[in-house]
């Protein structure tokens, strides 16, 4: 079967304009080959579209190639053609990812079943202090979930859990739980603190791009750009899962979040109640 992806990073939206060029090359072919695993794929060929002012450094766009075809290399991406433009003002990168998946074995999002178990690789939340120009796309993980488990929905992270896990609900028909305490919040998160310097002055200001402190449970539902996987496979299949997982996957984590449950909507059960999840991931074009 053939997949083909297609996504664009902006400069001031999906990267400061001092980001290292070999990390805006790298985010941007990763995007693509983000989704490419949240359907299980193998990808296979790219094309890039590259808008530039006209003051435009070479060698920056060097450098941005550069981190580019490093990520396709370590995948096996053909880089096979393109196009250059002009962008008055500001940089845009446009990449579209050809792939494959296995007959039988692409992961859509709409297979959910009421009593699934809920599962997401690796730690959300504070994404903007780097990770979101660094992280790997989880391409063999996605491949060997197939192979061997079978997923009934999958997609990645990409908007915050709260609002992709929304979207990945609504084309299941399907509702959720979560519990709180399993959801893996990253240690960036867990680590960000207004502490008190020892001379008495004023909190350390948050990271940039942030939007300012969160609650670590909060930052984890909703920062976005994880690039984790979400999915959900029936609860016999859990535990032995999460064992085999540990076998070939030690360096990354994997956490059971919740259930589906029948009907729609989202809640999330801590040790005292079970509550609405009200909370959305980000906002395209709010």
């Amino acid at each position: 079967m053939l997949l083909f992806k297609t996504d664009a990073i902006v400069e001031g939206i999906h990267f400061p304009k001092t980001t290292p060029p070999e990390k805006i090359g790298h985010k941007a072919l990763g995007r693509c080959l983000s989704d490419i695993a949240a359907m299980a794929g193998t990808p296979t060929a790219a094309l890039v579209t590259l808008a530039l002012p006209r003051d435009f450094d070479p060698g920056f766009v060097e450098a941005i190639y550069a981190g580019l075809n490093a990520l396709a290399r370590r995948h096996e991406v053909a880089i096979v053609g393109g196009e250059t433009t002009t962008n008055p003002e500001r940089m845009l990168i446009s990449v579209s990812v050809l792939g494959t998946v296995a007959k039988g074995k692409c992961a859509l999002r709409s297979g959910a079943l009421a009593g699934d178990a809920i599962f997401v690789t690796g730690e959300l939340g504070g994404s903007l202090s780097g990770k979101h120009l660094e992280f790997e796309p989880r391409l063999a993980e996605a491949r060997w979930l197939a192979e061997n488990f079978s997923p009934h929905a999958m997609m990645d992270i990409s908007d915050g859990l709260a609002g992709d896990l929304r979207h990945l609900l609504q084309a299941s028909r399907a509702g959720a739980e979560l519990l709180s305490s399993a959801v893996p919040i990253s240690r960036v998160v867990r680590g960000r603190r207004r502490e008190e310097t020892g001379d008495g002055a004023r909190p350390q200001a948050p990271p940039p791009h942030t939007g300012g402190y969160k609650p670590p449970l909060l930052a984890a539902l909703t920062d976005g750009e994880d690039f984790e996987l979400l999915f959900t496979v029936g609860s016999q299949h859990a535990v032995p899962l999460l064992d085999a997982w540990k076998k070939h996957f030690p360096k990354l984590p994997l956490s059971c979040i919740g259930k589906v449950t029948a009907g729609s909507g989202m809640t999330i059960r801590d040790k005292h109640e079970i509550r609405p999840l009200t909370a959305h991931g980000y906002t395209h074009f709010a």
